[in-house]
């Protein structure tokens, strides 16, 4: 199989989880520049996760290009990357409210080495018996 179909459906689950996290950030209450500021660690939380997936996106096209054949491996390991950015979304406004902005963070980094962990094995399937990677 070519990479068209996993990589269009890669891209639809991305292009979801993005329009999900927008969905979190609310429209102020009052017409005053003082009205954003409640809304500050919801946007910097949406920066974060927006940077986090789009660096993950751009990874996965890039990785994409130099596939030639997709098999059953690659494609449960796709499955496996876009479960761990799924759940981005979810947690984004946990992430906004916490107590502690450096713990908050922790735990999103911790998330985001375990998205990067259950990458490796999809690149090294992909990369196998090929020299261009």
């Amino acid at each position: 199989m070519t990479t068209a179909r996993l990589e269009a459906f890669s891209d639809g689950v991305i292009a979801i989880l993005i329009t999900i996290m927008v969905l979190e950030l609310k429209v102020p209450e009052g017409t005053g520049l003082g009205a954003l500021r409640p809304l500050v660690p919801l946007f910097l939380t949406y920066l974060l996760s927006f940077v986090v997936v789009g660096i993950y996106w751009n990874n996965h096209h890039h990785m994409l290009h130099v596939t030639e054949r997709v098999n059953g491996a690659i494609l449960w390991a796709n499955l496996h990357l876009l479960f761990w950015l799924s759940l981005v979304p979810p947690t984004e406004p946990c992430c906004s409210r916490a107590r502690s902005p450096g713990r908050s963070f922790s735990r999103r980094f911790s998330r985001t080495r375990r998205t990067a962990a259950c990458s490796r094995p999809r690149l090294a399937t992909t990369s196998r018996g090929s020299s261009r990677c």
